[in-house]
């Protein structure tokens, strides 16, 4: 299968601390990367996203060399713990700006809006604002807004990390479904190990700044 991601003898130095990541992520397949605090899982996920550039290496995310691109501009779409929603405006408009920052949709963009709120259980919502929301609405209109941005990458970092149990299962049921929808290329951090073993089709080890292992998930079958 062809790489969804690459990074290519990328290094790294952040203060006093040194990272060096060289692997290929498979498209289409869920990735989990795990590791100890301050191994360097989120580093990782900034370098695909952009948050960081490496000082060598290169970067390439569906064969396109991003390394140098900013976060705007490449692939991507990040579903992040704190789900990156503006207090102040509402559900509808928080999704338009990951369409268009600028909010220039047409008719048919707000009704894609809607499309997708109703897909992840929020019809009805579209006027609410996030403070009104539970933390599990919250990530679901997160979900969103990466239904409507059809970018061929997700990443996530600890998304479920602040949900009760019960959440973090209903939440990684939903991701699994809008997997099988989508086909993309899902890249997810995550320190809970059932969590893991239920989503992941390959699991990377980071530890002291490097990838340790890199490893199909032997609990589940590729193919869902």
């Amino acid at each position: 299968m062809a790489d969804g991601i690459r990074l290519e003898k990328i290094a790294l130095q952040l203060g006093t601390k040194r990272f060096s990541f060289d692997i290929a992520m498979t498209d289409g397949a869920i990735t989990a990367v795990t590791g100890p605090s301050g191994s360097g899982k989120s580093t990782l996920l900034n370098l695909i996203a952009g948050f960081e550039i490496p000082e060598s290496g290169r970067i390439l995310i569906v064969g396109e060399d991003v390394t140098h691109a900013h976060p705007s501009k490449r692939p991507i779409s990040l579903v992040f713990q704190d789900n990156n929603l503006f207090a102040h405006l509402d559900l509808v408009t928080n999704i338009g700006l990951g369409v268009d920052p600028s909010l220039n949709l047409s008719r048919e963009d707000w009704a894609r809006i809607s499309q997708s709120l109703e897909r992840v259980g929020l019809s009805g919502f579209e006027t609410r604002k996030p403070g009104t929301l539970s933390g599990g609405e919250r990530q679901r209109a997160a979900f969103a807004r990466v239904l409507v941005r059809k970018r061929p990458v997700l990443l996530m970092d600890e998304p479920f990390a602040a949900l009760d149990p019960e959440l973090r299962a209903s939440m990684a049921s939903l991701l699994l479904d809008l997997h099988r929808e989508t086909g993309n290329t899902v890249v997810i951090v995550s320190h809970d190990r059932a969590e893991v073993q239920k989503l992941a089709d390959v699991v990377v080890a980071v530890d002291d700044g490097t990838i340790v292992n890199s490893a199909a998930n032997t609990a589940i079958p590729y193919a869902r």
